[in-house]
């Protein structure tokens, strides 16, 4: 059983023969650096050092959660939300509780 209390942010989805969390993001770009700001409704609000242009935004959101959560990037797919704030992401081969733990941690 997960420690953390479970959030519509973060669920459990089946990719292929592979199971992967989506995670629901609300982005903030340009801020002074890349991090995790709490839960935003039913998702979490990470401010976002890139600006909105060209994409920029959404690879930074890959790379810091790639290096959030020790995943190599091409385990990371963005799903929905490619010129929204409210962005979906797809991380395979990862459980629901580590991402919990990993990213509502980081937040404590």
């Amino acid at each position: 059983m997960s420690s953390q209390s479970p959030t519509p942010a973060i669920t459990s989805v089946n990719v292929g023969k592979s199971t992967g969390v989506r995670i629901q993001i609300h982005a903030q770009p340009g801020a002074k650096r890349t991090e995790i700001a709490g839960l935003h409704g039913d998702a979490i609000k990470i401010r976002i050092q890139a600006p909105p242009v060209e994409g920029r935004a959404n690879e930074e959101l890959i790379r810091f959660l790639s290096e959030k959560l020790g995943v190599s990037r091409s385990q990371i797919t963005l799903t929905k939300g490619e010129t929204s704030r409210s962005k979906s992401f797809v991380v395979t081969d990862v459980s629901i509780d580590f991402v919990q733990k990993t990213l509502l941690a980081s937040n404590s």
